[in-house]
């Protein structure tokens, strides 16, 4: 390991006097090149930005110049010499590198704005493999990541919001302060940190690569946050590389900032509301539905997803896979709502949640795609935790009847609704589900009979709510996402009201469980595949 030299002191004000300007975005160039100029400053440049300088009458000098050497090899070998890297990491106060300076005629740097080649826009085009490695620059985060080492000299912009904070600090005082050129530095760091990223998770993915020996997570932060889960912990919200649509792409119309639970409870209602193909509602509390269904219209499914439970709907997130119309942001301003989120909102339903300037509402563009791959990550102390995202779907092919009676073609719709909605309810999980809705559901509990009663429960107070003689559970199918593994929690099922019940199989104690089934009278079907949400 290198000993930290003897260097003196950094200096806290520096005055530059030479900048090195390489940019693929060139939104600000013209404007930022001429406050350097105007503030003494000399401009040293790269290709295209050279030539957009010198297009716009500001003196400017190529690169070439500086290091005597041409540009070759189609531009990959520019920067990379020791006349700019000199530039750039020379300690201007160490007397053995003011010495090499002078030996070998190298001017110091003392701004550098580099925003790197665009990789990630050329992935995320669809670019295909050579596109994608020609995009891979070098030559920049090697000048981005000398200069932000070199710090106590150097102020190192990766964005026009740091160049801004620098010509900002120029026309004040004429300097950069240490403080800036600290912060500055990291965020130099972390871009290059996140470009890399990028870079090693796309090669890995085209070797088929899931999960290679070094795994890079990195992420742009969207929001700081008055607060996490609670209001002793602090939090923010970053958006990764992934292109997939949902809160952390939406774009929020009306509202309040949206606080760290309401991203969790967001993020799980849509991705739920995206695996209907009819009108669909999905109401989430806790990042648990309460209510889900389907209709012929939006306002008729919210109303029917809203019935299921309207307590815990109260303060919950409405997500709809829909354009939101005004009829139904009409009925859903009518209780207290933290969020709703659509593909989209016309003109009236604007006005009518403005109504509710707290009221957030989000549109995403698209629904994410259930079936599309990607995957999934959850922290752990010391370490992280990556699978695959859950895109199992099943359909009636997929069905394996176990019980002597078999199931009608309104009870498989009924065990294929459930057993889509328990994927996305926490375990252990269990669902009532009759004709396109929720009747009850049961969540996060330590054992699946109690999931069964709390279900039930569910869905007798709302059937008296709205007045139902009988249970929403009467004559509904009870889904489980993992196995019974004794027949209580089925034997619940059937005292609700259940009819039929889906479940994955596969317990040392199936033929027990099919045995309660045929002496309830139920037809029961196995998935195969079981679909816990830890």
């Amino acid at each position: 390991m290198p000993a930290a030299p003897d260097f003196p002191p950094a200096p806290d004000l520096v005055t530059p006097r030479r900048a090195l300007i390489s940019l693929s975005d060139k939104t600000g160039l013209i404007e930022v090149a001429q406050a350097l100029v105007s503030a003494g400053v000399e401009i040293i440049s790269t290709g295209g930005t050279r030539g957009a300088i010198e297009k716009a009458g500001i003196a400017v000098k190529d690169v070439s110049d500086l290091t005597q050497f041409p540009e070759m090899m189609d531009g990959r070998v520019k920067t990379l010499h020791p006349k700019v890297h000199g530039g750039l990491l020379a300690y201007r106060d160490a007397p053995e590198h003011a010495k090499a300076l002078i030996d070998h005629d190298i001017a110091p740097i003392d701004i550098v704005w580099i925003d790197l080649y665009p990789f990630e826009k050329t992935v995320a085009s669809g670019g295909g493999f050579e596109a994608a490695i020609e995009n891979i620059d070098i030559g920049g985060p090697a000048m981005i990541r000398s200069s932000a080492k070199n710090h106590p000299y150097v102020a190192v912009c990766v964005d026009k919001t740091g160049m801004d904070e620098v010509i900002a600090a120029l026309k004040d005082s004429g300097q950069t302060s240490l403080s800036l050129r600290k912060s500055l530095a990291a965020r130099a760091f972390a871009r290059t940190a996140g470009y890399d990223s990028a870079v090693s998770t796309w090669f890995a993915g085209q070797l088929g690569d899931s999960y290679p020996l070094h795994k890079a997570v990195a992420g742009t932060r969207l929001q700081t946050m008055r607060y996490g889960e609670n209001p002793h912990q602090s939090a923010a919200f970053y958006k990764t590389g992934e292109n997939r649509p949902g809160v952390a792409t939406a774009k929020q119309l009306q509202g309040k900032e949206l606080s760290y639970n309401n991203v969790a409870d967001t993020d799980a209602a849509i991705e739920l509301v995206a695996e209907f193909e009819q009108p669909a509602c999905v109401i989430v509390k806790h990042a648990n539905p309460c209510g889900v269904a389907v209709g012929p219209d939006l306002l008729t499914a919210y109303k029917r997803a809203l019935e299921c439970d309207d307590v815990s709907a109260f303060g919950g997130i409405v997500a709809l896979n829909r354009k939101l119309d005004a009829a139904t942001a009409e009925k859903i301003v009518e209780i207290f709502t933290e969020v709703i989120v659509a593909p989209e909102a016309d003109e009236e339903a604007l006005e009518i949640v403005k109504a509710k300037k707290n009221l957030r509402l989000l549109v995403t563009g698209a629904l994410p795609d259930p079936l599309s791959g990607g995957q999934v990550f959850r922290s752990v102390a010391g370490g992280l935790l990556v699978q695959s995202r859950d895109t199992a779907r099943i359909s009636a092919a997929d069905l394996k009847i176990v019980t002597k009676r078999q199931p009608t073609p309104t009870e498989i719709e009924d065990m294929l609704f459930a057993f889509t909605v328990a994927k996305h309810v926490k375990s252990n999980a269990i669902v009532y589900a009759k004709d396109g809705r929720t009747a009850g559901i049961g969540a996060g509990q330590m054992n699946r009979r109690d999931s069964a009663r709390i279900a039930a429960l569910r869905a007798q107070e709302a059937a008296e709510k709205i007045g139902f003689a009988e249970s929403l559970a009467k004559g509904s199918a009870c889904a489980s996402e993992a196995f019974f593994p004794f027949p209580d929690g089925l034997l619940e099922a059937a005292a609700a009201g259940a009819t039929a019940v889906i479940q994955p199989g596969g317990s040392i104690k199936d033929a027990d469980v099919i045995a309660a089934a045929d002496e309830a009278g139920l037809t029961m079907a196995f998935t195969g595949v079981r679909v816990f949400r830890h």
